[in-house]
C-alpha cells in the first residue's frame, strides 16, 4: 500500500489558500468590468448630448451646458473608480499568483514522494517475486 504524502493536509490548505484567491481575483476583474462599462456608457452619454437637440435659446444653452459639465464629473469620478478598481484586480492577481506558486511547490514535492512510494512498492513487489522464484527452482530442484 502506498505511503500518504506527509503534506497532504498543507497541500489541501494551499489549494483552498489558491480557490479563495481565484474567487477574489474573478471579483475584483468583474467590479473593474463594471466600472469600465459605466464609464464607456456615461462618455456615450456626453458624446450624445453634444449633437442631441439644437440649441435655441439661453436657458437651453445653459441646460445643455450643466448637464455636460455633470457628465464630465462623473466621468473623472467614474475614471478614479476605474484605477481604484485596476490596482485592487491588480492586488488580487499578485495574491492568487503567490498562492499559486505556494501550491505548485507542494504538488511538484507531491508528485516526487508519488514517483518514489511507486518505485519503492515495485521494488518490494520484485523482490517478493525473486523470493518466490528461488523458493520454487530450489523445490524443484530438490525433486
Amino acid at each position: 500500500m502506498a505511503r500518504r504524502f506527509p503534506l497532504a493536509g498543507l497541500l489541501r490548505l494551499r489549494h483552498a489558500e489558491q480557490d479563495r484567491a481565484a474567487a477574489a481575483l474573478a471579483a475584483a476583474n468583474e467590479r473593474m468590468r463594471d466600472a469600465a462599462d459605466a464609464r464607456t456608457a456615461a462618455r456615450r452619454t456626453l458624446d450624445d448630448t453634444a449633437s442631441a437637440m439644437p440649441v435655441e435659446d439661453a436657458a437651453t444653452l445653459s441646460a445643455v451646458a450643466a448637464a455636460r459639465a455633470a457628465t464630465r464629473g462623473m466621468l473623472e469620478e467614474l475614471d478614479a473608480v476605474v484605477r481604484t478598481r485596476r490596482a485592487d484586480a491588480d492586488r488580487a492577481q499578485g495574491e492568487y499568483n503567490a498562492a499559486r506558486r505556494s501550491a505548485l511547490g507542494l504538488e511538484k514535492l507531491e508528485e516526487q514522494h508519488t514517483v518514489q512510494a511507486t518505485a519503492e512498492e515495485l521494488r518490494t513487489e520484485q523482490n517478493a517475486l525473486d523470493e518466490i522464484a528461488a523458493r520454487s527452482r530450489g523445490e524443484g530442484g530438490a525433486r
